[in-house]
């Protein structure tokens, strides 16, 4: 089990969370349930993988926004069709 990168003490726990998420255009923000997430015991920070921020956030730059209600699962979010096949402006591809 990894330590809490937050306080250092903690043990983490990998949990399903809800998360809100601002759209890449700053225009609202979403909720986004049941996503992969860890949880600290210690001083209960609730955060997700790099891997997972990585999946929203492309996620959400390539779908059509107006599909996309306040509320989904992470699931959901991700078998969203896709305007673009991949996001060009991430160069670290």
């Amino acid at each position: 089990m990894e330590m809490c990168p937050w306080c250092e003490k903690g043990k983490l726990v990998s949990v399903e969370g809800t998360v809100y998420w601002e759209l890449p255009d700053g225009s609202r923000a979403v909720e986004i349930d049941e996503t992969p997430s860890f949880y600290c015991d210690n001083c209960h920070a609730l955060f997700q993988s790099d891997e997972t921020t990585k999946e929203i956030e492309d996620q959400l730059f390539l779908i059509d926004k107006k599909q996309l209600g306040k509320q989904t699962t992470y699931d959901e979010l991700l078998k969203m069709k896709r305007v673009l096949k991949r996001n060009y402006f991430d160069f670290g591809e």
